[in-house]
């Protein structure tokens, strides 16, 4: 029965907590939505698991559908034994003025009972550190890193204590590096202070270590908040937890899809230009003739499998900025589209996906009816290989399908952040599946 159970607010952030976990000796599952561990009858994947991440697509969703989804998935996580729960957000503190990250750890809060929570965005690992409360790209600004020309949630301020206030009922209070380096015992203490009783905590972090010293603190903490690099400080009960194999072979056809529009994103697309076969998502194309749009860029993805499967196709939105349509249609279109695209080249035989972009993945994830995530061969920081059985039929029968597609199709799959990745993760990534 698992003990630990994590909240992420996208499907990447979910795949990049669960490595963490697994690397911290947590047998782990990524569970697709709350339904996915919910009311299910006899045994299920989660039985076995020490914790369990629920993965939501909650972080652009309007504030009432991100609250409710997460304290469903609270509730899912109490009914299968989780005693414990971690708020997993990016670590660019992706949010809105109105939410959704301040609502969300509110009403988590309010449901088990408790007033107070940290607050822990920082993931040195990926350049990403918080010093005097203000967030870190690497060495810029949040507010002057490319975060802030992000078309969904642009970050135009640094100071996390600034961006949560407006979205929480709870005050937010500011925990310097200076006490989190006077060791564990300091920082339970200044958490324990009755001024922070009914507060959300911004801590400092700028080292792993520093991530390690606040969860030995809160160790009492029913709840805490942050990014995947929070878990550092996390002890499972299975040190080396092995991760699962990968259900595909070498050769086996495989994809990129990528939605992402961010700066690190779009140089991962321009190598693999340099490097892959690649077709460029036309939104004109798309609005006039969705069906035979995709049909295209299927029937281009599964000619370029007969030509080279050693090469996969790079399916892509945004190669440069003047691509970019930041209008939430536009956004909505290229998630469709590139879902569409998933579950017709798995039909058609694709059995490795790697997928760029929040939204995008958990497009793809849905469409393609999984269930269930497990962890398998790491990448990079944040960013890992899954394995994944597919459960969606595919009715159609145009160059990507065959119109009787049998369930349960086991595909390996990586989601990453579009932030995250060197330049040449598309290219790269295929040599870590084992």
């Amino acid at each position: 029965m698992p003990t630990l159970g994590a909240i992420a607010d996208d499907f990447t952030g979910a795949t990049d907590l669960a490595t963490m976990l697994v690397a911290r000796g947590y047998r782990t599952v990524v569970a697709v939505g709350s339904d996915s561990i919910a009311d299910e009858p006899g045994r299920t994947a989660v039985d076995d698991a020490d914790a369990v991440v629920i993965a939501l697509k909650s972080r652009t969703a309007p504030v009432t559908e991100a609250v409710d989804s997460s304290l469903a998935a609270l509730r899912a996580l109490r009914a299968a034994g989780c005693r414990r729960f971690y708020f997993k957000y990016c670590s660019t503190f992706d949010s809105t003025a109105e939410g959704n990250i301040g609502p969300v750890a509110d009403a988590l809060l309010d449901a088990i009972g408790e007033r107070r929570a940290v607050v822990v965005p920082s993931f040195p690992a990926t350049g990403r550190t918080v010093y005097r409360g203000r967030l870190f790209v690497h060495d810029e600004l949040l507010d002057e890193s490319p975060m802030r020309h992000h078309p969904l949630t642009p970050m135009r301020d640094s100071h996390v204590g600034r961006l949560l206030t407006p979205q929480t009922t709870h005050p937010v209070r500011l925990v310097g590096l200076d006490t989190v380096r006077a060791g564990a015992a300091a920082l339970a203490s200044a958490l324990d202070d009755p001024a922070l009783a009914d507060a959300l905590v911004v801590v400092d972090a700028t080292e792993d270590e520093d991530l390690r010293t606040i969860l030995a603190a809160t160790a009492h903490h029913p709840l805490v908040t942050g990014a995947a690099g929070l878990a550092l400080g996390l002890t499972g009960p299975r040190p080396g937890a092995a991760r699962v194999a990968a259900a595909s072979r070498p050769g086996d056809p495989a994809v990129v899809l990528s939605g992402s529009a961010s700066s690190a994103t779009r140089a991962q697309v321009a190598h693999g230009r340099a490097h892959l076969p690649h077709r460029k998502l036309d939104l004109a194309a798309l609005r006039d003739g969705f069906e035979a749009t995709v049909d295209g860029l299927v029937a281009f993805a599964r000619a370029c499998w007969e030509h080279d499967p050693r090469r996969p196709p790079l399916l892509y939105a945004v190669g440069d900025l003047s691509d970019l349509d930041d209008s939430p249609a536009a956004s909505a279109l290229v998630e469709r589209s590139l879902a569409a695209c998933a579950t017709r080249l798995v039909a058609a035989g694709a059995r490795r996906l790697l997928v760029a972009g929040g939204e995008t993945s958990g497009s793809v994830i849905t469409a393609l009816g999984v269930r269930t995530l497990t962890i398998g061969s790491p990448i990079a920081p944040g960013v890992t290989w899954a394995r994944a059985q597919v459960t969606a039929r595919n009715g159609d029968d145009g160059p990507g399908g065959d119109g009787h597609t049998e369930d349960g199709h086991l595909v390996d799959v990586a989601l990453k952040s579009g932030n995250f990745g060197a330049p040449d993760i598309f290219t790269e990534a295929w040599s870590t599946l084992v």
